[in-house]
């Protein structure tokens, strides 16, 4: 059985959703999952001002962590078209799992969410997936199976390079059903890829 994490960092609770999601479709391809997130970097009493949601049930992540896994899946709201400050410093950890080609051959993957359309989904998924090439990964995107990501009769996320979802400028809007099962169809796909590298 592969062993899958889905790592993430989630200020407001959307890309917390969106990594259940994606755990759950890893699950239904027979994988076993963790879901782990990263330290929060933000003083405490500013993370209660801006609203953060403090409540996630996840536990931390330690960098060594990701050695133990045949796949991870990555998944971060954008900061200004770029992946967050707190999922970029903790990567940026992993010198010593570079070093010595821990990663190699394992599966990666990545997720995102940001407040428009256009704010910068692609460029995340690819600071994301620049780290991932670097650590040796074999990466794996959200391809067209699920074709709802070319859906034009409603503003959705999603694109070949990870699922996606849009919070709205408020951050009120929550990942709809068709990008739930984006993230389901990419954590099927990542599980099923780790399940036959390992074989």
């Amino acid at each position: 059985m592969a062993k899958v994490l889905v790592l993430y960092y989630s200020a407001y609770g959307h890309i917390e959703t969106m990594a259940q999601a994606i755990a759950e479709g890893a699950r239904g391809a027979g994988a076993e999952v963790d879901i782990k997130r990263v330290p929060e970097l933000v003083p405490e009493d500013v993370a209660r001002r801006s609203h953060y949601k403090l409540d996630q049930a996840a536990p931390i992540a330690a960098v060594e962590d990701l050695a133990q896994y045949d796949a991870i899946v990555i998944g971060t709201g954008t900061r200004f078209g770029r992946m967050s400050s707190q999922m970029a410093n903790f990567l940026d950890q992993a010198g010593g799992l570079w070093a010595r080609g821990a990663l190699h051959g394992k599966v990666g993957a990545a997720f995102t969410s940001t407040a428009t359309q256009h704010g910068g989904q692609e460029t995340t998924l690819f600071s994301i997936i620049t780290n991932l090439l670097h650590f040796g990964m074999v990466v794996v995107g959200l391809d067209y199976g699920h074709a709802g990501q070319m859906r034009l009769d409603e503003v959705t996320g999603g694109s070949p390079y990870g699922s996606t979802t849009i919070a709205g400028g408020d951050g009120s809007r929550q990942p709809s059903e068709n990008e739930l099962d984006g993230a389901r169809h990419q954590g099927r796909v990542v599980a099923e890829t780790a399940i036959r590298l390992k074989r």
